[in-house]
């Protein structure tokens, strides 16, 4: 099993790792024998040049039949985040209200005029006197990574914005949040300025799978329960969390069919647990 190598989505190979998988399931909540089950068939589809989405898709599938529906879409968090996109502002949305789910009074789309020059800033958020500013960069693909520039960029941002000559444009930090992955020189250069980096899952505990876990804020675009038009059809009104599709009357008024509403209600109300 170890000898098989698989292309991840940037490009790159590695060898299979059935134990990297089994943690996935579990973590998502698949029971042990879902999971003996999800492993031996993905074991025998591997194949050489086999990707680490068909992987995915092949486990997502056979979850989805062996598990209630809340696990599957656990499992499916980080591919449900990146069909955020493609503009990027359900995003910038949700970071909000991950951040507000951690007791964060939030604000998006914020104009702050700097020492030097005036600043469009994703999300400003405030907790205990401390006041950041944060750049929600979003990857709509899985090998999509965050380089130096864009730490540098966002540090000079903020540099700018610490600096404010008005108290009510001025922030204490600034935070570089991603839904994929920064590169080693983006890593380094933010650890020598300051700059807090928040990636899928880095810092490896506190990352961004991690708060939206914790807060319990997880995207509608992890509900097995809708299909891929009702989920952008919701995006477009700009309905991006699973809790705000909890009342059904919402979901009716986006044009669901009210036979499909209670199960969407149902699966939605149980991923949403912190």
């Amino acid at each position: 099993m170890h000898k098989h190598l698989i292309k991840k989505a940037d490009g790159e190979f590695e060898p299979f790792d059935p134990a990297k998988l089994e943690h996935s399931l579990a973590h998502a909540g698949a029971s042990s024998t879902a999971r003996a089950r999800i492993l031996a068939a993905v074991v025998d589809m591997l194949h050489p040049g086999v990707t680490t989405e068909e992987i995915y898709q092949h486990a997502f599938n056979l979850l989805k039949h062996e598990e209630e529906r809340p696990v599957a879409a656990r499992y499916s968090m980080k591919r449900a985040v990146l069909a955020l996109g493609p503009s990027g502002f359900p995003f910038e949305q949700f970071v909000a209200a991950i951040l507000h789910g951690h007791g964060w009074t939030v604000r998006t789309d914020v104009t702050l005029i700097g020492r030097c020059a005036p600043h469009e800033v994703d999300v400003v958020a405030e907790k205990n006197g401390k006041r950041v500013g944060i750049e929600a960069k979003f990857h709509n693909e899985a090998g999509g990574k965050t380089d130096i520039k864009d730490a540098l960029y966002v540090h000079a941002r903020y540099e700018d914005l610490a600096r404010a000559p008005l108290k009510s444009s001025r922030v204490d930090e600034g935070w570089l949040i991603t839904n994929t992955v920064f590169t080693k020189n983006a890593i380094r250069y933010a650890r020598c300025s300051n700059l807090t980096l928040i990636g899928w899952d880095y810092p490896t505990t506190r990352g961004l799978q991690h708060l939206i876990e914790e807060a319990g804020v997880h995207p509608l675009t992890a509900l097995t329960t809708l299909s891929e038009s009702e989920k952008k059809r919701l995006l477009e009104r700009r309905i991006v969390l699973c809790k705000q599709v909890t009342t059904p009357h919402l979901l009716k008024d986006n044009g669901v069919p009210s036979d499909k509403i209670q199960d969407i209600v149902d699966e939605a109300s149980r991923l949403c647990i912190p």
